[in-house]
């Protein structure tokens, strides 16, 4: 199989996936990142790209290395707006992605959750739900959702039906792979108790292996599997 992580910013496909990722890297199978949003420009009252251009490149240098260590085929960033993916048309989103799905043919996508308080992330599962649509032809066998931590977890569940995972990855040989990644995201990393923090990220994967009976997990909710 061929895996693609559909992210919104550059760290989510880490935050998400990176464990899951370095164990299927691990195993000889082709895995491609996407990042759809910049990932800096809401930090102004008004975008402003050319201002933030320091700060982007420094974005792009860290999405590549974490990519290099969780052994990732290739990533790819494109350039839609930091957290006002709202304003921009579902379709346009969607037809990125499509083009990025011809390219790779992914057998399996791994996306963000809807459970999400981040307006990106519910855009981006809207609009990979659309380009994956069942119909004839459709490489993708699997779709799962990922949690994504300061974001999934901050959404109360009154609000909207929180994250119900299903589908569990064992990530306890490559628990220390992803963490090594999610370092070099140095800059989008919290210090404890942040839930961006190493260490939350680490006490999330020891609980949701606890769930399962391993030492270190990745929890998914299940989108569709085709047999």
């Amino acid at each position: 199989m061929t895996t693609m992580v559909i992210a919104a910013h550059p760290d989510d496909e880490v935050l998400g996936a990176g464990g899951f990722v370095a164990k299927l890297s691990a195993a000889g199978e082709e895995v491609h990142h996407l990042i759809l949003a910049e990932g800096a420009t809401s930090r102004d009252d008004a975008r402003d790209v050319a201002a933030r251009d320091e700060d982007l490149s420094e974005l792009a240098r860290c999405a590549h290395k974490a990519a290099g260590i969780v052994g990732a085929a290739s990533v790819t960033l494109e350039s839609f707006p930091d957290n006002r993916m709202d304003g921009v048309e579902l379709l346009d989103v969607v037809k990125v992605i499509e083009q990025h799905l011809a390219k790779h043919k992914p057998t399996r996508v791994l996306t963000h959750s809807n459970s999400d308080v981040n307006i990106d992330h519910r855009v981006i599962h809207d609009a990979v739900i659309a380009a994956t649509r069942p119909q004839p032809g459709n490489a993708v066998r699997e779709l799962l959702f990922f949690e994504t931590m300061s974001s999934t977890e901050w959404r109360p569940p009154t609000s909207i039906n929180p994250f119900a995972p299903t589908y569990f990855v064992d990530i306890s040989d490559h628990l220390e792979t992803k963490l090594r990644a999610l370092g070099a995201y140095a800059p989008e990393m919290r210090e404890w108790p942040h839930a961006r923090s190493i260490e939350a990220l680490e006490y999330l994967a020891r609980s949701r292996g606890a769930s399962i009976g391993v030492q270190a997990a990745e929890a998914f909710e299940t989108g569709r599997i085709c047999a």
